[in-house]
């Protein structure tokens, strides 16, 4: 529970020190007194989004310090608002409001005069509801939140693969065919190079073949350079027996005649070689022509045509792996907006059978609130499918059955709407919350519907706290702890009532004079019809 709640500045009120209690605790006070800026306090401790207009008149801050005790754990938490900004405290230290926020949600629940809005907005009405889910619903739910995820999770990955599948497809396409041309060309680096000076070869092979012809039969031929150097080695042989210094130029001659028949030979053996075919010149030059275009499309050189052909194949595998997972991504999405159709179904089922059940115990609450025969409908329709659910959910009403029932924030007076705001919550076990606070709720009520207004807040606080400002002195006749804020011009005080000090102040409320008899009787009354229904509960809880 809020064990201890400090608030300097804040508004009205420039210094306050309460110990709310356990149970029921009402916050009472003139009109204007400034009763809603103690749950304005809770709201800060919470996390919710400081005003600065909130900060006293003459402060340059306001301060708020709430200390609870849930399960025998402390949790201090203190907020500061100022001009320039504000400041969040979770014991002692300073912390983000956002983690002040989630350290106390589901610890505090605020009601507000103005939740009837919320009653019409789907995103409310779907909470409210879900607070009501069985196991089953809560499972559905569980189910369609995870199939939800892993369908952001896909879309998430399909985004970051970037490109039209279409264009990837084009593009590989292409990749693959400029690397498969390349490579059924069977390109050899160089040989553009060598294919020229084979077609120089080819289209002077008559010229060559001459020169190689003519070449032979000076050398070889009858009466050649052969046939004289041999005469000249067997004259120089003859006579080196006269001269010994001959010998060795005989030797020489020798030498040049034995590279003279080489040379025949190998003049003869290019002769016979040499192609003089034309097709072959003609295959060499539409080779050629296949080369250029090859150059003309790719690169400059016959390398980079090459290098142009590897890198084709790289990105084509490139390209056809992100397309498989392009494929493969699209095959999960297709799966995962299936799961998220039947999960969507499931939910939404579930729901209605919430709201439906809902719907059953808020009408009783209603009934016990003064309603003779209220009708309250949860309609949930199908929806675009969303984080939430593949749902949309709203409540229908009507003060008697007698009435078409229409949406909440169209058909309901003030005083309705009040009354509907704490049934659907005590239906929906709003008070699972440790601290639960009503703002204001019984706007247009009182008689009988008051008392049992009182009745079920009391009936709430079984077992844990809950604070209420009201205006309802049949409200404030249940309270375990009663606190009145009293207005002294600008200034605003909270001080605890009991005996005497509540009896009058209920009389005041009650619209008596608080010093009088007539007033303090009546107040007395109320206190005895409290206490006599509070007995009641006892009795019946005893057996």
């Amino acid at each position: 529970m809020l064990d201890e709640l400090a608030v300097e500045n804040l508004g009205l009120i420039t210094r306050a020190h309460v110990e709310p209690g356990p149970g029921l605790v009402v916050v009472t006070g003139e009109t204007g007194a400034g009763k809603t800026l103690l749950l304005g306090a809770l709201r800060l401790l919470r996390g919710d989004a400081a005003r600065r207009d909130r900060v006293g008149p003459a402060a340059d801050e306001a301060r708020v310090q709430g200390r609870f005790v849930i399960e025998g754990q402390e949790i201090v938490a203190a907020r500061r608002v100022g001009h320039d900004g504000s400041k969040a405290y979770l014991d002692g230290s300073m912390v983000p409001v956002r983690v002040l926020e989630e350290r106390l949600a589901g610890l505090v629940e605020i009601v507000a005069q103005h939740e009837h809005v919320a009653l019409g907005k789907d995103s409310s009405v779907r909470a409210i509801i879900d607070a009501a889910l069985d196991e089953g619903g809560r499972g559905a739910r569980a189910a369609y939140e995870d199939a939800w995820k892993r369908l952001r999770r896909v879309q998430a990955d399909q985004a970051a693969l970037g490109g039209d599948r279409r264009a990837l497809e084009r593009e590989r396409d292409l990749a693959l065919h400029q690397a498969r041309e390349i490579a059924a060309a069977g390109l050899a680096s160089g040989e553009d190079r060598e294919l020229s000076a084979e077609m120089e070869r080819l289209r002077h092979a008559e010229e060559i073949g001459g020169a190689l012809a003519l070449g032979h039969a000076a050398l070889a031929g009858d009466g050649g350079v052969a046939d004289a150097l041999g005469g000249v080695v067997a004259g120089l042989r003859r006579v080196a027996a006269f001269d010994p210094s001959l010998g060795e130029i005989a030797g020489r001659a020798d030498g040049l005649a034995a590279e003279t028949a080489d040379l025949a030979a190998d003049l003869r053996r290019r002769h016979d070689e040499l192609e003089t075919d034309p097709a072959a010149l003609d295959a060499a030059r539409e080779r050629l022509t296949a080369l250029s275009d090859l150059k003309r499309k790719y690169g400059d050189t016959l390398e980079d045509v090459i290098t142009f052909g590897a890198e084709a194949r790289a990105r084509a595998d490139q390209l056809g792996a992100v397309l498989e997972r392009a494929h493969s991504l699209a095959d999960e999405a297709a799966e995962t907006e299936s799961a998220v159709a039947l999960t969507g179904a499931a939910l939404a089922a579930a729901r209605a059978a919430a709201g439906e059940r809902l719907a059953r115990k808020a009408r009783r609450h209603l009934k016990d609130l003064g309603f003779r025969a209220p009708v309250l409908r949860a309609l949930v329709h199908s929806a675009v499918p969303g984080p939430a659910g593949a749902d949309r959910v709203e409540l229908l009403f009507s003060s008697d059955a007698g009435l078409d029932p229409g949406p909440v924030a169209r058909v309901a007076s003030g005083g309705e709407l009040s009354r509907l705001v704490l049934a659907v919550h005590l239906a929906a076990g709003v008070g699972e919350a440790p601290v639960v606070a009503f703002d204001e709720i019984d706007a247009g009520v009182g008689g009988t519907t008051a008392l049992a207004m009182g009745e079920k807040l009391a009936a709430l606080a079984r077992g844990r706290q809950v604070l209420v400002v009201t205006h309802l002195p049949q409200v404030a006749a249940f309270a375990d702890t009663h606190l009145v804020v009293d207005r002294d011009g600008s200034r605003a005080t909270v001080r605890r009532v009991e005996g005497e000090e509540r009896l009058q102040e209920l009389a005041r409320m009650l619209g008596g004079l608080p010093a009088s008899e007539r007033g303090r009787g009546h107040a007395a009354e109320l206190l005895e019809e409290a206490a006599a229904r509070r007995a009641a509960w006892a009795g019946s809880s005893k057996g």
